[in-house]
């Protein structure tokens, strides 16, 4: 699964000027909500309720917000920069700067938890994760990302 087949290139934010963790959740659910036509209540909703769980700040500056909605049809996601870095209770208690939103249909178990994976295995990847941060433009943050994941395909 390469990450183009979860985010298309108006689904990348170069610079998320949130100040806490809500925010940010909140900025991800208006975007997504802006791609998807669903709710943006029905999604900050759901990735409050995902938090609550546990952070998905998986370390190393990143966090992986999800959650499922009867509504989608299909796998979603949305990166997002963040301006400054956020504390996100990730893991490592590392702030956050890098945010990779993943929404699914209710019953994609299987679909939900390979793309997480992906997610998770390239920007762990410290090279990529430097040139996302180094890059200025979504155009560019939204190249790094699916040219990565293409010559990388798992």
């Amino acid at each position: 699964m390469d990450l183009s087949d979860l985010v298309a290139p108006d689904g990348v934010i170069a610079s998320l000027k949130a100040t806490s963790k809500k925010q940010a959740l909140q900025m991800l659910a208006a975007k997504a909500a802006e791609l998807t036509g669903l709710p943006e209540r029905d999604i900050f909703t759901t990735l409050l309720e995902r938090e609550r769980l546990g952070s998905t700040g998986v370390g190393h500056g990143v966090a992986i917000p999800h959650g499922k909605l009867p509504e989608l049809d299909r796998v979603v996601g949305l990166f997002a920069r963040a301006h400054n870095p956020l504390d996100f209770e990730a893991l490592d208690e590392q702030p956050v700067d890098l945010l990779f939103l993943l929404l699914a249909p209710e019953g994609s178990g299987a679909d939900h938890l390979k793309a997480l994976a992906r997610i998770a295995r390239v920007l762990r990847d410290e090279v990529l994760a430097e040139k996302i941060r180094s890059t200025d433009h979504a155009t560019g943050i939204y190249a790094v990302l699916t040219g990565d994941a293409q010559s990388d395909a798992a």
